[in-house]
């Protein structure tokens, strides 16, 4: 056993996409080695990636297979030999291409396969050497390799290539000898090179645990990714001085991908371009310069950190090189905020005309109008003001227009609430054309105005309701207008604001006032709420079990409730009465499916049994207090009020016969059972719970 070490050295990798390359090309070479047993349980394995390189460390790695004992199949007896018993020609071909000759017959197997019998041969395969697996591993990792796109270029000696970027040297070291492997027309060897400014040369591996070293003491390369990234953290904490530093994990990982040794800079912009909003600033510094931009005191600052690959004692020349280079970036930025301005949102509505939405559902004005009017609407359910809400609505997309969100169109909806805010508009109108895309991603914060919340669910049910009309549902994996995301956030805006007077048919109604008719898929929609739904609640831990005993279609009108059903229902699943409960309430639906017709109202005159008059007592004791817990809201509580049905109704179903002879007899217990099913499954489906 010894450490193993594979490096491939590059040009530049993709930087958004080097986290994941350097993950899957540890774990395709250290998978691949386990599988033919190669590593042990406590062999650690290392990924390491920088701009140029490629490598990962796997510690204890045997320098051959272990032997193994295998039953290989040949063919069938009936195949294998002829009438005289004799081998035939595919048999001796068989055996042949093992290697084997006719002096193995006496020790082949015979045994069923199937309904056939057939020659099995078993013996021990020697194990393979390190060098043969490992060609095979890297091959096919390489393969494999999360590449978007691949290029294809030629090396010195012609040979064709096609890698993600070129290749220009290979290691392959088992302790300090090097393995004769070979991978994109290169030849393993134990040398590399180091940082491409700071050390010159080359630089040789003497073996497999010394790599990290070599290559920061001699090479100034720091090739753990992780560490790079913790290092770049600690930076810029150390110069940020207790300020806030902007830096979205996305930035992070493309800055680390980009160096091999970061240093961190501080610069500076002038003061005037803090006129421009600073989400303008912040997203033109980390998309065209990948800068960390820095507030104090929640408002941004002039100075912002820089990332370099090179560590100089004199960074004059850098920072005063990046100062020049992000000031017209800002200037940009500047000039299209300042002409923006000149020309007010309603301004802009009649060019939404010539803005086209979809194929099938029209422009952006055409959009824009169904959005005013589900909003309109919606607004009276919202408790929201319906003035503001079709202005907001009406003004929402007016931004599309404007010269800052050409440019960065992540920016749109906020730089709508500048430009409002600049036309004078409503202050709570301007903050919903923000809100209307809350919340973007899971987690998300939600709007916190009336207008906003209406707008965006109006905005959101726009999309789904039109997008399910023309046909154009999710399918499998593959979602491009994002409609599992918009479902969510109606769903989180609805349970989160505890908004249980909206139902399904209140958002269905207010669609179709939009788009003027019903949706021919309205059934298909209702279930994709519906899955959606079922996933967010699975997603908070509840099991699917609890999970459906809540969400029947027939109950999925009360979208806001549902939650508070399913943390009742939890509660109940743990007293000591809901096992056998959840079993007779399955019991009941059974019961109640094979009967016909509607129960009769029931007759306490036609009991006979002790335990029906106790069951029917119980039962009129524990119905008031259970639905008035229920219409106020208060499920755990009504769901308690159960616990004492258990005693009756099992001494029902022990003692009583429900399909009596006498008619009468049975339909009032069925009566009975079926008011009992009611009380039972007001919060939810108790017998779900069954096992």
């Amino acid at each position: 056993m010894n450490a193993l070490l594979i490096e491939l050295l590059t040009e530049e990798l993709p930087p958004k996409s080097l986290k994941k390359l350097g993950e899957a090309f540890a774990q395709g070479i250290a998978q691949g080695l386990q599988a033919h047993k190669l590593t042990s349980a406590s062999s650690v394995v290392s990924s390491y990636a920088t701009a140029r390189r490629l490598a990962v460390h796997i510690s204890q790695v045997a320098s051959t297979s272990p032997d193994e004992q295998r039953r290989d199949k040949l063919l069938p007896v009936a195949i294998a030999f002829d009438a005289a018993g004799k081998p035939t020609p595919p048999l001796l071909k068989k055996l042949a291409a093992l290697g084997l000759t006719q002096a193995v017959l006496p020790s082949l197997e015979r045994a069923p396969d199937g309904k056939t019998e057939t020659l099995f041969y078993q013996h021990t395969a020697a194990g393979k050497p390190l060098a043969q697996i490992l060609q095979e591993v890297l091959t096919e990792t390489l393969s494999k390799l999360p590449v978007a796109k691949v290029m294809f270029y030629e090396r010195d000696d012609g040979t064709p290539v096609h890698f993600v970027r070129p290749a220009h040297s290979l290691i392959a070291l088992h302790g300090d000898r090097v393995l004769p492997v070979s991978a994109l027309g290169l030849q393993a060897g134990d040398s590399s090179k180091g940082h491409r400014f700071h050390c010159q040369g080359s630089l040789t591996i003497t073996h497999a645990d010394k790599y990290a070293n070599i290559l920061r003491e001699a090479g100034q390369v720091m090739a753990s990714y992780s560490e790079r990234r913790g290092n770049i953290v600690k930076q810029l904490n150390a110069l940020a001085k207790g300020d806030e530093i902007i830096a979205p994990d996305a930035l992070l990982d493309e800055v680390t991908a980009l160096v091999e040794w970061p240093a961190v800079y501080e610069c500076h912009f002038e003061e005037e371009f803090l006129q421009v909003p600073q989400e303008c600033l912040i997203l033109t510094m980390q998309t065209n310069q990948k800068y960390f931009a820095i507030r104090r005191n929640g408002k941004l600052s002039n100075r912002f950190l820089m990332v370099s690959n090179i560590e100089t004692h004199d960074p004059s020349f850098i920072v005063g090189g990046n100062e020049r280079v992000v000031r017209p970036r800002l200037a940009d930025a500047k000039f299209f905020f300042d002409q923006d301005r000149k020309q007010s949102l309603e301004a802009r509505l009649p060019k939404l005309a010539n803005v086209v939405y979809h194929g099938k559902l029209g422009s952006q004005a055409q959009r824009k109008d169904r959005v005013v009017l589900i909003a309109q609407a919606l607004a009276a359910d919202f408790a929201a003001d319906e003035g503001k809400a079709s202005r907001a609505a009406n003004l929402a997309k007016a931004d599309l227009l404007t010269d800052m969100v050409g440019e960065f169109p992540e920016l749109q909806g906020i730089m709508g609430t500048y430009y409002a805010l600049h036309d004078q508009e409503d202050a709570e109108v301007a903050q919903a054309i923000t809100e209307q895309y809350q919340p973007r991603f899971a987690g998300d914060a939600l709007p916190t105005t009336k207008t906003g919340t209406v707008l965006a669910v109006a905005d959101k049910l726009e999309t789904l309701f039109g997008l399910f009309s023309i046909g154009q549902m999710p399918t499998g994996d593959k979602d491009p207008f994002a409609l599992r995301r918009h479902a969510l956030g109606i769903l989180r805006i609805l349970i989160e604001k505890n908004l249980n007077k909206i139902d399904v048919n209140t958002l269905l109604a207010a669609s179709e006032k939009g788009f003027g008719s019903p949706n021919q898929n309205e059934p298909e929609l209702i279930s994709f709420f519906s899955d959606r739904l079922a996933v967010m609640l699975r997603e908070q831990g509840y099991s699917p079990q609890q999970v459906e005993a809540v969400l029947p279609l027939k109950r999925f009108d009360t979208i806001a409730e549902i939650p508070k059903r399913l943390a009742a229902l939890r509660m109940f699943s743990e007293l000591p009465e809901a096992a056998a409960l959840a079993a007779a309430n399955k019991r009941i639906s059974n019961i109640l499916k094979k009967s016909e017709g509607v129960p009769p109202p029931i007759n306490s005159a036609l009991f006979q049994e002790e335990a029906e008059k106790s069951l029917f007592g119980a039962l009129q004791n524990v119905k008031p207090l259970a639905e008035k817990l229920f219409h106020n809201h208060e499920y755990a509580a009504s769901l308690r009020e159960l616990a004492a049905l258990r005693e009756p109704v099992d001494a029902f179903f022990d003692k009583v016969m429900v399909n009596a002879e006498d008619l009468a007899l049975r339909a009032n217990r069925l009566a009975l059972l079926a008011a009992l099913h009611v009380e039972m499954n007001r919060v939810a489906d108790l017998g779900k719970l069954a096992s």
